[in-house]
């Protein structure tokens, strides 16, 4: 299968080229040229399927006419080796837990794929190495780096911003060293997000270094989120509850929904999303004006989605052919300040005994505020609530346990490389 650039000015490339190469040429994000809708038999016997045999079909639609049957079988059974639940909460609305794996985050489906596809491309190319940039406003970073870690070939840089990230989220993917070098950028997520963009449009950067990236601007990080949606309905379906299901999704810099997106595009019986934002309501804004105005993000207590210029905002324009009306169709809006998301977390923790981590909160609400009568909820719980342990513990004021997995990063050493937020000093730190 061929991928095209969103902006239509650079020529089609070939799945592998769309990886590694992470950002086209004309600074537009790639697409596949089709979308493949799944059989009605997939769907009616997914209730008897488990996660990997869900994902396998999912991913063949993709990436079946690239990669050899046996390999994309072995990344996808290797990727999935830890289960995301769907958990009831109260009435209608239910959890899609995706904080069982190595980091304890969502990210970690996408950048696991990710890290075996490209690790099998490179070493189909023969290279030996090849840097992947990476910006992160906290969940991002710490799978990246834990699904590359020790990779050959493979050194990952994680841009974060300075005081914006959980104490916690930081250990993950500063204590690493090996092949991971953290670099703490005195700025916002947006301006991580800019430098890793100005370097791929970089021509001296790229043409003596093998740059890609693992943010969801990249294919290969973001088309794999689409595999939990379907085991998410599985799931349902099993119970007999899949009618009329509404996903609400924390959104940041939108891979996640637009994964949503097309995986309703490929025939999941999906009735409609909800976007939830924090205060970075630019998304929101859109819905109701049609009008986009990216503006600096303010920092809040769910920091991954400190978004102000959303990367993956282009890809729904693309896939809605740039209709406003055709994306309300499919999407609304919702955004909550902190004082929402923390009366949100004491109340859900307080009435049903569920304690959700600050983006999950806003996802929650969202249904809690639009969900129909005839509707099943599932709204997307992105990261186990430990990670962000002393804002939600001074929310709820219990003592949260922190998971073994947690403990075993804050026990490191940071290891980390202060830099402004200039474009020269990244360069000139990169080529040395």
């Amino acid at each position: 299968m061929k991928y095209y650039s969103t902006n239509g000015e650079a020529p089609d490339v070939t799945l592998q080229e769309a990886v590694v190469k992470g950002l086209a040429p004309d600074k537009g994000l790639f697409m596949p040229e089709t979308i493949k809708l799944l059989s009605a038999s997939f769907f009616e016997n997914i209730g008897s399927l488990s996660f990997q045999e869900i994902a396998y079909p999912v991913a063949d639609a993709f990436f079946g006419d690239d990669i050899e049957k046996d390999t994309l079988k072995g990344i996808v059974y290797d990727t999935l080796d830890f289960d995301t639940p769907v958990v009831h909460v109260t009435d209608n609305i239910y959890s899609l837990e995706l904080f069982h794996g190595p980091t304890l985050a969502f990210k970690d489906v996408g950048a696991r794929f990710m890290a075996r596809l490209l690790g099998y491309f490179i070493r189909r190319q023969g290279q030996k190495d090849v840097k992947v940039l990476v910006a992160t406003s906290g969940d991002t970073g710490s799978a990246v780096a834990n699904g590359f870690l020790g990779v050959e070939g493979i050194r990952v840089y994680v841009l974060y911003p300075k005081g914006k990230v959980s104490r916690i989220q930081e250990s993950q993917f500063t204590t690493l060293g090996q092949n991971i070098t953290a670099i703490e950028v005195d700025g916002t997520f947006d301006d991580c997000q800019a430098l890793v963009k100005a370097a791929f449009l970089d021509k001296e950067l790229n043409s003596r270094l093998n740059l890609t990236s693992a943010n969801s601007i990249n294919v290969a990080r973001f088309l794999p989120q689409a595999f939990y949606y379907f085991y998410a309905y599985a799931q349902l379906a099993k119970q007999g509850k899949a009618d009329n299901i509404v996903f609400s999704v924390p959104s940041g810099n939108f891979g996640n929904i637009t994964a949503g997106l097309i995986a309703k595009r490929m025939g999941l019986p999906v009735r409609r999303f909800i976007a939830a934002n924090n205060s970075n309501d630019i998304f929101y804004e859109y819905l109701q004006t049609g009008e986009y105005s990216p503006r600096p993000s303010v920092q809040t207590i769910a920091n991954a989605m400190d978004v102000g210029d959303p990367s993956n905002f282009v890809r729904i324009l693309d896939l809605y052919g740039k209709s406003l009306n055709e994306i309300k169709k499919d999407i609304s809006g919702e955004w909550y300040n902190d004082e929402s998301i923390k009366n949100t977390v004491k109340k859900t923790y307080a009435e049903t005994g569920y304690l959700l981590d600050p983006h999950g909160a806003c996802g929650y609400q969202a249904l809690k505020d639009n969900l129909k009568p005839n509707e099943t909820g599932i709204f997307l719980e992105t990261a186990h609530p430990a990670k962000f342990l002393e804002a939600v513990e001074g929310i709820v004021n219990v003592k949260i346990p922190v998971p073994e997995k947690l403990q075993e990063f804050m026990k490191g050493e940071k290891q980390s490389i202060s830099m402004g937020k200039d474009f020269d000093g990244l360069k000139e730190y990169l080529l040395s």
